[in-house]
């Protein structure tokens, strides 16, 4: 039995037509992608002391949480009168 030949991956059935597909355009997406994403790429330096997401996130939210309590606290008189 002899098996079917396979067809090549970007060759379009007969039934479609080129023309039916419209304009195509690189990168269309790219710019709103960009605008709404939320992907942030750590340097690998930094990746280094994260195993995961999680992680990440924690230190982030402990870091931010230190940092709200330190704008709150009041300034010493000393460092005023100096």
């Amino acid at each position: 039995m002899k098996k079917a030949k396979r067809r090549v991956a970007d060759e379009l059935r007969s039934e479609y037509k080129r023309g039916d597909f419209g304009e195509l355009v690189r990168g269309k997406y790219a710019e709103r992608l960009r605008e709404k994403s939320n992907v942030v790429v750590l340097d690998p330096r930094v990746a280094e002391f994260f195993p995961n997401a999680a992680s990440v996130n924690s230190a982030l939210l402990s870091l931010a949480e230190v940092a709200k309590r330190s704008a709150r606290l009041p300034r010493s008189r000393a460092r005023r009168s100096a």
